[in-house]
């Protein structure tokens, strides 16, 4: 192990991994005593293992408060999406999974791409400071986007007609659809959210370590049977590189 990854990935002995708990696809259950699971728990774990270190979680309600903290000496690394915004302030591994983001419309809606959302008409409900959101705040210069603080509040809003459109991953768009068939996802997908670990800018040595993690959890197929095990294989796709 290079002495000079170790003190940078865990200064204190150890790895203090972000996790995101607002991603129910990666981080679907949390045990009563605060410990997350789910796939990205295990890459960090499977991170800290090949630098022979514990794997000490810190947890967000967002993954927004991950990036805010990159500066605050709060954890080592962050697994949350990789989305040009949060390069400003750190430095992104190759995906480990991949999660596609859709729109929902009324079955009667005039909406047939994506590209159609972007009118002066139409209002778009989000979850604010997802990676969603920072794509479209990038792409879309007609449609007002609506931010809001849950994506249950984001869903009432649809529900009431409130806005015209929802945005959000097509896991939780389908089960909608399975419950209202009245709504429809619009396709193809907007964007694909590239589920990534993160780290402060400035330590190209240390993201290339990670970045051969990475690599070895997708070839050796452990990304996949994490997502298997945890439920959640087909809901989210794993890179090929």
């Amino acid at each position: 192990m290079n002495k000079a990854i170790l003190r940078s990935l865990a200064p204190e002995g150890h790895l203090r991994a972000a996790i995101n708990l607002s991603n129910f696809l990666l981080v679907p259950r949390v045990m009563p005593d605060g410990t997350p699971t789910g796939t990205s728990p295990d890459v960090a774990t499977r991170i800290a293992r090949a630098l022979d270190v514990e794997c000490k979680f810190v947890c967000f309600e967002r993954p927004g408060f991950i990036a805010d903290a990159v500066d605050f000496d709060q954890w080592d690394i962050g697994n949350i999406a990789d989305e040009p915004a949060r390069a400003a302030v750190m430095d992104f591994t190759n995906p480990y999974a991949l999660i596609d983001a859709h729109f929902l419309v009324r079955d009667d809606s005039r909406l047939r791409r994506y590209q159609d959302v972007d009118k002066d008409k139409n209002t778009v409900a989000v979850l604010e400071r997802s990676a969603y959101d920072l794509w479209l705040t990038d792409n879309l210069k007609h449609a007002t986007i609506r931010r809001v603080s849950s994506m249950g509040e984001a869903l009432e809003l649809f529900r009431k007609g409130a806005v015209t459109v929802l945005a959000g991953l097509k896991p939780s768009l389908m089960e909608e659809v399975d419950r209202n068939p009245i709504y429809r996802i619009v396709e193809p997908r907007f964007t694909a959210i590239r589920q990534a670990v993160g780290i402060k800018k400035g330590n190209p040595e240390a993201l290339q370590f990670l970045n051969n993690i990475v690599s070895e959890l997708i070839s050796t197929g452990f990304i996949k049977d994490s997502l298997k095990r945890h439920g959640m294989l087909g809901k989210l796709s794993v890179p090929v590189f």
